[in-house]
């Protein structure tokens, strides 16, 4: 029996809103008044879109993220140049957030299975954690009828009724949070039913109920709050200092190739004169190479061969510091960044002492850190084995990677 083919997981953020609570509390309040929508307010150097998105990046499983926009959005181009993800589309947004979402899935039609997943995440909602999104796309697996993050209330809640307010039983009460996730068909059913009956749905979880469906609740932090308005800003920088400590990620790469014909080889993007070249589909840069796997290993976004496969007729011949600037940018695009990389390259010969500096100056100018952040040596293997016997030569790297 075939084994199935893995369901894709695609997102949606919907950001053509106009932020109207946003904007008028930031009037009112002793904040600059400002005319931007919310997901463009600025948050810790960044916009609050861009922190919205930044966990929907850095999240291997996650295929392509669709952001809807307004028509005449004009803050989202420098956004996107900052991001520098690969992963980023766009489509644009409706009338309303119920709209808007449904336009995401209408870009996406011509390549998202029926059954496949789409995450749905809030523009405004800046303090999603890698662990909370994991757990989501963990709950559902590959089947059910989606799942909502969520938190339990624990206040004591209150409804007012005219004249005198009563208590309400907390008791099974959750708050919904994003993203939730829903299978491709689905989510368009259900989002198209409700407009048809005309009623506009709070979130995608409430049109998927409408169809007799029922997600799970997947607990999630109480600290993924929704940025309504503007003092809202304040609470989710505070959260994101508190909570930016993300643990540091380690990698390791390892590139190994003959020689063949040939009077040079490429070493850290440094051509070095030697009686024999490499046999290797690109420049055959063993250096850059192990380099490349240890970043995407760290960042757990698989290695150069599917990024840059050999079978591909266009890394033909091709200098491999291009691949190691690719993987700089989707390094970068998931928030991360290099502490440091020890790089050790395994030979009998070319020696690279006179070589290092120059490597470590093109490296660190790809990988966009200081040089001294970037440590190359060589060893021998004491004539042993194929590497011993000058038959060729490889590269071992390890790289740590912080936020």
């Amino acid at each position: 029996m075939p084994v199935p083919a893995a369901r894709r997981v695609w997102a949606i953020v919907p950001a053509a809103g106009r932020g109207a609570r946003f904007t008028a509390s930031s009037s009112a309040s002793s904040l600059e008044p400002s005319s931007a929508p919310k997901q463009y307010a600025p948050l810790l150097g960044a916009t609050v879109l861009e922190w919205s998105l930044r966990a929907l990046l850095a999240e291997p499983r996650v295929h392509a993220v669709v952001v809807a926009l307004a028509a005449d959005d004009a803050e989202w181009p420098s956004v996107a140049a900052k991001l520098q993800s690969p992963k980023l589309r766009t489509t644009v947004g409706g009338l309303n957030r119920q709209d808007t979402v449904a336009n995401g899935l209408d870009a996406l039609a011509s390549q998202a299975a029926a059954d496949d997943w789409v995450l749905v995440h809030d523009a405004a909602r800046p303090c999603l954690n890698a662990a909370d999104l994991g757990a989501l796309l963990d709950a559902v697996g590959s089947g059910g009828a989606g799942a909502v993050l969520a938190a339990p209330i624990v206040d004591t809640v209150k409804r007012e009724l005219g004249d005198h307010v009563a208590t309400v039983d907390r008791q099974g009460l959750w708050r919904a949070l994003t993203p939730q996730v829903f299978a491709f068909a689905q989510l368009r059913h259900a989002l198209k039913e409700a407009t048809l009956a005309g009623i506009a749905v709070t979130d995608e979880a409430q049109a998927i109920e409408r169809m007799g469906l029922r997600p799970i609740l997947v607990q999630g932090s109480p600290f993924n709050v929704k940025v309504t308005r503007a003092a809202d800003l304040a609470v989710a920088s505070n959260i994101l200092k508190m909570t930016g400590d993300t643990p540091m990620r380690v990698g390791q790469g390892f590139d190994v190739h003959a020689f063949g014909e040939g009077d040079h080889v490429v070493l850290g993007g440094v051509r070095i004169a030697h009686p024999k070249g490499v046999v290797a589909h690109s420049d055959g840069d063993v250096v850059i190479h192990a380099l490349c796997d240890a970043v995407l290993g760290a960042m757990g976004d698989g290695d150069i061969g599917r990024h840059f496969p050999d079978s591909d007729p266009q890394y033909r011949g091709a200098d491999s510091r291009v691949f190691l600037r690719v993987v700089a940018a989707r390094m970068q695009a998931a928030g991360l960044r290099l502490i440091n990389a020890d790089v050790t390259v395994l030979a009998e010969a070319p020696r690279i002492a006179a070589h290092r500096a120059a490597m470590a100056a093109n490296l660190s100018a790809d990988l966009g850190v200081p040089a001294q952040l970037i440590n190359i040596k060589a060893t021998t293997t004491e004539r042993l084995g194929f590497i011993g016997r000058g038959e060729g030569l490889a590269a071992l790297a390890s790289v740590l990677l912080g936020p």
